[in-house]
């Protein structure tokens, strides 16, 4: 069984009856690697990168082999324009020609060894972040603590996605949040960001990011959200999440845009 850890695998297996038991043998290291490509593409004025990797087999621990090599290519179909990303480092691939556009679709075309891939993502129009609130909670301990609370207006119309990232004192929280309009489409949002322990405490310094992306970004966080759950909870039918790239690569890539909000826990 291959292991990454943005697509881990969980095993369950359940007796039948309580009155036998059967010895089954589980062969977690017979999987052939797998190719992993990241890549995102934003609003912002930065570099971008794509990150290539292997899937290992399930003892090999979480050291991933690298994919040199590759051709990597990015097209903004809106204006037929073509930028080849380096590789600055094993495996990751950068670019900083490329200044992503709302509403425009991107191309991502890999070439590893004798194997194509190909992806699609368009950049939705940008909503911004306007603020961001706290309110008190509980852990499964009693032990009090505050979660952050994301406000924005959802434009007009169906179709609205949007995914979360908090960072607190430099360091990225794993929790997945995702959002879309289809029960609030239109309204004023207030939506807490539920953590998996009580890990904001007051004067914790927060970067909340707030990406608007397309429905299969939507897709593949939310199905890697059942995968791996926040607050302990996963999926008893565990599968890979649904990746938006050709050819059974895993992974995904996303052109979103970004709004952030930075502020000291209170």
């Amino acid at each position: 069984m291959n292991r990454k850890l943005s697509i881990a695998f969980i095993l369950f297996i359940l007796p039948a009856t309580w009155s036998c038991k059967k010895v089954i043998q589980v062969d977690l290291n017979s999987a052939a690697p797998q190719i992993v490509i990241e890549g995102e593409i934003t609003n912002a004025s930065t570099s971008y990168q794509v990150t290539i990797t292997k899937t290992v087999n399930f003892s090999a621990g979480n050291s991933f082999p690298p994919v040199t090599g590759a051709m990597v290519l990015i097209t903004d179909s809106n204006t037929a324009k073509s930028f080849n990303m380096a590789e600055g480092s094993p495996g990751v691939y950068t670019t900083g020609a490329l200044q992503g556009q709302p509403t425009h679709t991107y191309l991502l075309s890999v070439t590893a060894g004798s194997q194509s891939y190909e992806a699609s993502s368009t950049m939705p129009a940008t909503v911004p972040l306007d603020s961001i609130s706290f309110v008190e909670n509980f852990d499964l301990n009693n032990k009090r603590g505050l979660d952050a609370v994301v406000n924005f207006q959802d434009p007009p119309g169906l179709g609205n996605y949007y995914r979360f990232v908090e960072t607190v004192n430099g360091r990225q929280l794993p929790d997945i949040f995702v959002f879309e309009d289809r029960l609030s489409d239109g309204k004023y949002i207030r939506q807490t960001m539920y953590n998996d322990t009580s890990i904001l405490h007051v004067g914790d310094a927060l970067k909340v990011d707030m990406y608007c992306v397309d429905k299969p970004i939507y897709s593949y966080f939310f199905s890697l959200f059942q995968v791996t759950g926040n607050n302990g909870f996963q999926s008893a039918s565990p599968a890979n999440p649904n990746s938006n790239i050709s050819n059974g690569a895993l992974g995904y890539f996303s052109a979103h845009t970004v709004s952030t909000k930075t502020l000291a826990v209170h």
